[in-house]
């Protein structure tokens, strides 16, 4: 149960939206923004930091469900691990439809469909809570008895195959179109057309939803994101608006029934007297602008420094997670979470966000120069450490400058190339 396909696929991910930022470059397009895919990120490394926790739970309630109410048992052989990729990719479909179809489920899903580009780095944008409305969906393999070690490999191989779709980079592909979920099928499920909205809910095998009549071919192009877009870069911000617009649904729908159907009946649901179901509105690709900020290249390369030591760090924690104990996890985590918050605020030029960078890099460095004390690694990191806390002061307060020079201009919905 350690070896988990996701992670040792970090370095492909990267590899791939390199590969396909070249693309752009041949292509003359612009696909990608540094704010939004720098969030897309941020929200996969804080889907794969939390995940250290909440699988237990999840995993641990799969093994108890397979341990003592399995039929029967199902040996792990390359026959019933074929069988089990098909048996996972059905049991996801209905997760993945439910998680549209259900209000509360959809607070877990909707994070992934916030982008408004559509590119590799939205592969990655995922929910943190999502797997506790999608877990009990795979239950029924337990009672199967498929091992719980096959169910997570299997897992971690599908979400694999969903990585390469996430790309307008790959037009139609052929005979495949009929029977394999293709960057074509995957970019209608993304579009807030509404004849798009909730289609090809597929993971690997769009065959399901030729099956069961959620199905749409790609017609014109769609429009990414959601009905309502969450305008903010910040990726711990984004986890919570829709718990925050179901609160408000609560509040304001009467009726304890009434409320039980806010939460269980589809996204938009509202009870008759309050104007009924509010369908999602038609987009005017004419008007339509995407949320946006505008930053300098001096905030933009100080994000893009900081974030392959982020990246960097992460990498490293996830790949020997399982030598840590608890309070090393932990401290991790939260280092991780840390690190993911203020390429956010800096490009929505919060107040906050200096201080907070500031208080980051000092926490960081002594956290690390701690546990290293005594070891070979303690004098170069001490060196690193102070060097690059040092150039990130001077960076940040001419940062800081430029923050009180344009603190009056307001915040927009406009384009912005990757590098400003």
């Amino acid at each position: 149960m350690n070896f988990d396909p996701v992670v040792i696929a970090i370095p492909m991910y990267f590899g791939l939206m390199g590969l396909e930022l070249l693309v752009e470059q041949f292509q003359k397009t612009k696909r990608y923004r540094l704010n939004d895919a720098i969030t897309n990120i941020s929200c996969g490394i804080g889907q794969q930091a939390v995940k250290i926790f909440f699988q237990l739970i999840t995993v641990a309630i799969y093994t108890l469900i397979y341990e003592n109410l399995a039929f029967f048992k199902v040996e792990n052989t390359v026959l019933n691990y074929i069988i089990l990729f098909f048996a996972w990719d059905f049991c996801y479909y209905w997760a993945h439809r439910m998680n549209h179809e259900i209000n509360l489920f959809w607070s877990g899903h909707q994070v992934h469909h916030q982008s408004e580009d559509y590119n590799l780095s939205v592969a990655l944008r995922q929910s943190w809570f999502q797997i506790f409305f999608t877990s009990f969906f795979f239950w029924p393999l337990a009672l199967l008895g498929f091992d719980p070690s096959a169910v997570v490999i299997i897992s971690g191989f599908n979400l694999l195959y969903q990585f390469w779709i996430h790309t307008e980079a790959i037009g139609k592909m052929g005979f495949l179109e009929w029977f394999m979920n293709t960057p074509s099928h995957h970019r209608v499920h993304h579009g807030r057309n509404p004849k798009y909205i909730d289609k090809n809910h597929a993971g690997t095998f769009i065959i399901w939803d030729r099956m069961f009549g959620t199905f749409q071919e790609e017609e014109e192009q769609p429009i990414y994101g959601i009905t309502t877009p969450v305008n903010t870069w910040n990726p711990i911000l984004v986890n919570f608006t829709h718990f925050q617009v179901i609160g408000k649904q609560l509040k304001e729908t009467p009726g304890f029934i009434n409320k039980l159907k806010v939460l269980f009946y589809k996204p938009g649901w509202r009870p008759e007297s309050m104007g009924g179901m509010q369908h999602a509105p038609e987009v005017d690709r004419n008007q339509y602008q995407k949320f946006n900020t505008q930053t300098p290249a001096i905030v933009n390369w100080y994000v893009l420094f900081h974030y392959v030591l982020t990246l960097a760090g992460s990498a490293y924690f996830m790949s020997q997670i399982d030598k840590m104990d608890w309070i090393l996890k932990g401290i991790g985590v939260g280092l991780t979470l840390f690190a993911i918050l203020t390429p956010g605020g800096l490009f929505e030029r919060k107040n906050w966000v200096i201080p907070i960078e500031f208080s980051r890099l000092l926490i960081t460095s002594l956290i690390l120069l701690f546990l290293l004390y005594q070891t070979p690694l303690f004098v170069p990191f001490l060196i690193g450490c102070a060097t690059i806390c040092i150039v990130s002061a001077i960076w940040l307060i001419k940062i800081a400058h430029w923050f009180k020079s344009i603190h009056q201009q307001p915040i927009t919905r406009a384009n912005q190339a990757i590098i400003s």
